[in-house]
């Protein structure tokens, strides 16, 4: 069965990131009953600490050395999240900006799926090149500020750039990001902002 990943990246079920991830689905579903979602709450799964073990598998890997026991059990959690991603046909994310960049726990999965052998390998000749294949990617992507029209009030978006560069190092480079923003402030720009996404997001949905 084919399969839509939707990794949710905000720890409140009525942020703006998940309300458009919402809009977004339901259409999905609408155009594609045949289809698998598989849901990934970042807060609510269990994902594997960056240090010890896990860190240690990253440079044996680098080094070209063989796992100890406790590093190849650390590294089957970076397989088993990768593995999830990797079987998806489409994938969603959906995520809030906080503080000009991602959540610290979508931070945390790209640390953990980003590693030597699993998702990219070196080639001395040719640099870094990515293991996995490339697949229509959605980005939901919610902000206070308004990054859509330049009114962001000197404020830098970064997590647009960070996302666009990490999913293409492992080899996602399909890419469209629907921003929601503002969502703070007058409460025009904010009902103008939700309503152009939801839009948007319904006509992706229809044809994704």
């Amino acid at each position: 069965m084919a399969k839509l990943l939707h990794l949710s990246c905000s720890p409140r079920a009525d942020s703006e990131s998940s309300a458009g991830a919402r809009v977004f689905l339901d259409g999905f579903r609408r155009a594609r009953p045949d289809w698998d979602i598989d849901a990934m709450d970042l807060w609510r799964e269990r994902l594997p600490e960056f240090i010890g073990p896990i860190v240690e598998a990253k440079y044996a890997r680098m080094k070209a050395q063989a796992f100890d026991d406790a590093q190849r059990d650390s590294f089957a959690e970076a397989e088993r999240i990768a593995l999830r991603f990797s079987l998806a046909d489409r994938v969603l994310i959906s995520t809030p900006m906080w503080n000009f960049g991602i959540p610290y726990r979508l931070k945390q999965w790209f640390d953990i799926v980003i590693q030597p052998g699993l998702t990219f390998r070196f080639d001395p000749a040719r640099g870094y090149l990515p293991l996995l294949k490339d697949r229509p990617t959605i980005v939901i992507l919610a902000s206070g500020s308004d990054f859509a029209t330049g009114m962001n009030r000197g404020r830098i978006d970064m997590a647009t750039p960070y996302l666009r560069e990490a999913l293409r190092f492992i080899g996602v480079s399909d890419v469209r990001f629907v921003p929601i923003g503002p969502t703070t402030g007058p409460t025009e720009p904010i009902r103008a902002a939700r309503e152009t996404a939801y839009r948007r997001l319904g006509e992706i949905a229809a044809r994704f």
